[in-house]
């Protein structure tokens, strides 16, 4: 067993690096340069401690650019803040939702993850870093307040002198670190999340239906993200998919120029083969494989109607719900199509804010009463349940697949993705739903345009006056009370609801490194005998003229129009 001493570094609080809802996301120039990583880590141990000491962490990453050095870095101050052991992704890589299931798997202390999720990588694009808790899920705010805390009276870094570790080779390291014992073991990356989702689904039926039917035909594109290994195992190996249905399954630290956002503007590539009409079913995911998108030929699936429809058909599809689900979530700018499914079932549903740590409890809460099977999903492409505590971008496309085997059984013609939502539409009605982000904008801009919106609501008294031709329901801002652990949550976004069921709702996300992104979400409903064949632009063209005409969002930050439109 290698002795090894522990070096105090003396260092310096480094402005900024508040955590926000999905980590600290920074440039990699800013995330390389002195002692950046350095400090958000020990402040991170710091503030773990006591119960740190002597237990286990996970730690991976999406395998973007400075993952390989951020790793050696946390071993040293891993080692040097009582630490007794690491599990570490073959090559550094572990997606997100693969290291929420090792945690739980291995009961594990907790987890850090390098990624910067669905945002660019490479020397000149972002970085992350973020830790999740002994149940796999987010830290608490709480935690990272706490974590922020240290980062403004950091002094000394606890830096043990451990030698590079290879991460190439599955293995275990041991060292004497004062004393105390340290290890570093290399895991497999798929093993344990294989395992879990095996658990969930049934590989067998989903070999057989996707061996079987050669009618139906498969395109798969991780972006260059850190799914394609999970791909290749999984869906070739495991499913029996053809090779060639791959694209872009090899992760590479500037994802190959690519953004990997899994949507209709990034995704391109993906849209264009799907747009072709020779493909049945596509899937996309992002950076660290928490997110995914879900195409049918010449079809898009949205994020809202994704979930609902896996939660509609998750009994008789998925063996993991068999018993039925017991609960549902949404997050607030979600559409309310999930809702409409949960009063058919007759659920409780749950609605939150943006952000993953959110459902967390909720999953824990059901777990705890020894009713689990609840279901969650974001707009955002993030959709998942109580198998582990993220969103899950490959337990999407297995739902998706196992819905698709399902409605094929016994069907004389083949039920495409387009079939199995417009039945859907058919029964619940169609939520016409878009998001439209504006993403980089100035940040001052951005909370001023926000600033005058609140100023328009005037604590409410908007409601009941005229916004184009729809009538003001309700105005606010929302806010969020934990109904089990009394955590609130304030200023989670901006929403004018109308008495026709349509809403918009604006908000500032946090998952950008520079600038502000103001995303506006726009929702009107059509019943189930209504028209669901608009273009869904057209369908909320005056919504949409409302928002921008009340918003100003034009004349607060000079865009004529959005980045993105989902």
């Amino acid at each position: 067993m290698t002795e090894v001493n522990v070096q105090r570094k003396p260092t310096a609080p480094i402005a900024g690096q508040k955590t926000g809802t999905s980590g600290l996301r920074k440039k990699v120039a800013e995330f390389s340069s002195g002692n950046y990583l350095d400090n958000w880590v020990q402040s991170l141990f710091s503030s773990l401690k006591p119960d740190l000491d002597g237990n286990t962490l996970v730690v991976g990453g999406d395998g973007r650019y400075f993952n390989d050095i951020a790793l050696q870095h946390i071993i040293r101050l891993a080692a040097g803040n009582g630490v007794a052991k690491l599990l570490i992704g073959q090559n550094g890589i572990l997606s997100t939702p693969a290291v929420s299931a090792i945690i739980r798997a291995r009961s594990a202390f907790g987890g850090i993850i390098l990624t910067a999720s669905h945002n660019p990588g490479g020397p000149e694009n972002d970085f992350g870093i973020k830790y999740n808790s002994a149940n796999g899920g987010p830290a608490a705010e709480e935690i990272t307040e706490e974590i922020f805390k240290h980062t403004e009276s950091i002094s000394v870094l606890n830096m043990a002198d451990i030698p590079e570790i290879d991460l190439a080779t599955i293995a275990a390291s041991t060292f004497s670190v004062e004393g105390k014992e340290f290890v570093v073991e290399i895991i497999d990356s798929i093993a344990d999340y294989e395992a879990n989702l095996r658990n969930v689904f049934d590989f067998e039926a989903l070999r057989n239906f996707i061996t079987s039917r050669p009618e139906f035909k498969y395109q798969f594109d991780a972006l260059n993200g850190v799914v394609g290994p999970y791909v290749k195992r999984m869906l070739v190996e495991g499913l029996g998919a053809s090779a060639s249905s791959l694209s872009n399954c090899d992760p590479l630290p500037d994802f190959g120029g690519l953004h990997p956002d899994p949507n209709l503007t990034y995704a391109a590539g993906l849209v264009e083969k799907m747009q072709s009409g020779e493909y049945s079913f596509g899937a996309a995911w992002d950076g660290d494989g928490d997110r995914n998108m879900v195409l049918g030929s010449k079809f898009f699936v949205t994020p809202s109607d994704s979930v609902a429809i896996i939660a509609a058909s998750a009994k008789e599809a998925i063996p993991y719900f068999s018993s039925g689900i017991t609960a549902v979530a949404r997050s607030m700018p979600t559409s309310a199509a999930l809702d409409r499914v949960a009063d058919a079932l007759g659920i409780k549903l749950y609605e939150v804010p943006t952000g993953w740590k959110y459902f967390g409890s909720i999953m824990d809460h059901y777990e705890d009463a020894k009713t689990p099977n609840v279901i969650c999903g974001e707009e955002s492409f993030g959709t998942g349940s109580d198998h582990i505590r993220e969103k899950d971008g490959m337990w999407a496309t297995l739902a998706w697949l196992s819905i698709l085997a399902h409605e094929n059984k016994n069907a004389a013609e083949p039920v495409s993705v387009e079939d199995i939502v417009r039945r859907h539409w058919k029964k619940f009605g169609r939520n016409y739903y878009s998001r439209h982000d504006y993403e980089t904008v100035e940040s001052q801009a951005a909370n001023d345009m926000m600033a005058h919106l609140v100023s328009l609501q005037n604590g409410g008294a908007i409601v009941g006056t005229q916004l184009g031709s729809f009538t003001v329901a309700y105005a606010d801002e929302f806010e969020y009370t934990d109904a089990f652990t009394g955590a609130l949550a304030k200023h989670q976004g901006i929403r004018f609801g109308f008495t026709d069921g349509s809403r918009m709702v604006f908000r500032l996300s946090g998952t950008g490194s520079s600038g502000a992104t103001i995303r506006l979400y726009l929702e009107q409903y059509v019943d189930a005998g209504g028209d669901h064949d608009k273009d869904t632009q057209e369908a909320l063209g005056e919504l949409i003229a409302v928002a921008l005409e009340t918003s100003k969002i034009e004349q607060f930050t000079g865009r004529k129009g959005p980045t993105v439109i989902t």
